[in-house]
């Protein structure tokens, strides 16, 4: 009368520490690796392993390493925000206080990408997933260029706050961004 449910995640979880050791000594950054498994739970390993090798070649081009810091920017943004004012600024931007034109274009590419990460994630093709995440990089930056986020206007900050944690959660469908170095920082640190 073994209940299979406890001993399934055991495995389940033993296996993937052993994929992640795996990993590692195949020279895969641990930090790629721990992203991409608590970006959710996804019991098969092969998809895991593909995913990891998509993040990583994502992060190698401009667009991955840009949107990475965006992601950061964004994160401590909405997170300094969120503690300062001790609320949560999740939930969808309402799209008629969306002002400059560079939100606009920001909230219509987050709407369409989204879309076409899911359809992406659903065929597993992870490869198409990062390509969609790259076509944030341009609506990021000139967001960050040219838009205030705490404008004096409460609602319009709050708007623009939900358009930020929008980035944050659209590039997390992939991989927990957050969990990722700046590998270019600790290398001019040892520099």
């Amino acid at each position: 009368d073994l209940d299979r449910a406890p001993v399934g995640a055991e495995l389940l979880d033993f296996f993937a520490d052993r994929l992640k050791v795996h990993l590692r000594a195949e020279g895969v950054r641990h930090d790629l690796i721990s992203a991409v498994f608590a970006a959710g739970q996804d019991d098969d390993l092969i998809r895991l392993l593909a995913k990891v090798d998509a993040l990583r070649d994502f992060l190698a081009t401009d667009d991955g390493a840009n949107l990475l810091v965006a992601h950061r920017r964004a994160s401590n943004i909405v997170r300094i925000e969120e503690k300062r004012d001790a609320r949560a600024y999740a939930g969808e931007p309402e799209s008629d206080r969306l002002r400059q034109h560079e939100e606009q274009t920001l909230y219509f590419r987050l709407t369409s990408v989204g879309d076409e990460i899911e359809g992406a994630l659903g065929r597993e093709d992870f490869t198409e997933a990062m390509a969609a995440l790259a076509k944030l990089r341009r609506p990021v930056d000139s967001f960050f260029d040219r838009v205030t986020v705490n404008a004096d206007d409460p609602q319009l900050r709050e708007n623009r706050l939900r358009l930020l944690a929008r980035i944050r959660s659209a590039l997390g469908t992939v991989a927990d961004f957050s969990l990722i170095e700046d590998v270019e920082a600790q290398e001019r640190q040892v520099a």
